[in-house]
């Protein structure tokens, strides 16, 4: 027997999903209509969509300024996409603006991903970590891959794609954005955000 849908449940899901009628129809009719698992179902197709689309080229885009209550701190953030219909969607101010608040709200923060983070930085991080006491007897091997570990948690604390989102604890800023992706259908990426705190100057 067919699963009948109701044309309320699929708005519902559309609403919260920003994915089309027609797949948030079909995601429910693939799960006998079960919500949550409808949900899960149209996150994964939007991640896997946005895999196959990351080698596209982001010509288009927007730069959003994001000013925090108190008008003390400020960011500046330019994010791409394929095509300027979609730089113009709702949807993509929506992403601009919560990943500005997710950089807002975590001051150390440097870099969009780890590609970004100098050579010099990480050489840093490795020989500060094995210096530590606790591995001067542990085989050199092992020494090695504990290091690279430490490192790399230590590095993963300042990219902003590794963070854990703050409207979903279950995910990572990069899984957020493939949602998007999932949703709008085109490649998109952060190409670099700027940290303004009253009072603090570069040199």
């Amino acid at each position: 027997m067919k699963t009948e849908i109701d044309a309320k449940i699929v708005k519902k899901l559309r609403d919260e999903t920003g994915a089309g009628m027609m797949n948030c129809k079909q995601a429910l009719l693939e799960n006998d209509g079960d919500y949550e698992k409808a949900i899960q179902s149209l996150k994964l197709k939007g991640m896997a969509t946005a895999d196959k689309k990351a080698s596209r080229n982001t010509n288009e885009g927007l730069i959003y300024s994001y000013i925090h209550t108190g008008s003390k701190l400020g960011i500046l953030l330019e994010v791409n996409c394929e095509t300027d219909f979609v730089a113009r969607r709702e949807e993509f101010s929506d992403l601009a603006k919560n990943i500005a608040m997710q950089i807002a709200s975590n001051p150390d923060l440097t870099s969009v991903s780890m590609e970004e983070i100098p050579d010099s930085v990480k050489e840093e991080a490795t020989l500060f970590e094995s210096a530590k006491d606790d591995l001067k007897n542990k085989p050199e091997e092992i020494k090695n891959k504990i290091v690279a570990g430490r490192v790399e948690k230590t590095l993963k604390k300042q990219i902003l794609l590794e963070q854990e989102y703050i409207r979903d604890s279950n995910i990572t800023v990069n899984e957020y954005i493939k949602q998007v992706v999932g949703i709008l259908g085109e490649n998109i990426k952060v190409a670099r955000f700027t940290r303004y705190v009253l009072g603090e100057t570069s040199n």
